[in-house]
C-alpha cells in the first residue's frame, strides 16, 4: 500500500527528529522489520546493526537542516546540511529513502564534501 507524498514527507521529518532526540523505541517503530541502511561505510546493514553502528553517531552532529526533499510515491531524496561537534565542519549529504506503507524500508546515504573542501575548490577556481 502506497502512502501519500505528504505523509512520507512527515515520516522523513519524524525520522530525523527522533534520530536527534535519541528516542530509540520510536525509531524502531518507524523502521520496517526488514529495514536496511547503506552508506560508504556500511554495506546494506540490517536494522539491528544500524542501531549498533549508526545510532550512536547522532551525538557527533551539532546541527542539522533539511535543504531539499523530493518525495514521489514510495521513495524520496533528501539533501541536508549538518555540522560536526568535534571540529565544527559543515557538510552536505544526500539520502535516498524508501517507504513500505507507513514505515521506512531503507536508507542509502551518499556523503558530500565538507564545506572547507568545497570552499577551497571555489577559491582555486577563481585564481
Amino acid at each position: 500500500m502506497e502512502t501519500s507524498p505528504s505523509k512520507n514527507s512527515d515520516l522523513i521529518r519524524r525520522m530525523y527528529d527522533v534520530f536527534f532526540t535519541g528516542e530509540r523505541e520510536q525509531m524502531e517503530a518507524l523502521l520496517a522489520g526488514d529495514f536496511t541502511f547503506t552508506s560508504p561505510n556500511d554495506d546494506h546493514i540490517d536494522k539491528a546493526e544500524y542501531f549498533v553502528r549508526c545510532w550512536p553517531n547522532r551525538d557527533k552532529l551539532r546541527d542539522f537542516a533539511i535543504e531539499t526533499m523530493c518525495v514521489e510515491a514510495d521513495a524520496a531524496f533528501v539533501r541536508y546540511r549538518a555540522s560536526r561537534t568535534n571540529d565544527g565542519v559543515t557538510f552536505r549529504n544526500v539520502e535516498y529513502v524508501r517507504f513500505e506503507g507507513e514505515r521506512i524500508k531503507s536508507v542509502e546515504v551518499y556523503f558530500g564534501a565538507d564545506e572547507s573542501v568545497t570552499g577551497a575548490m571555489r577559491t582555486l577556481v577563481r585564481v
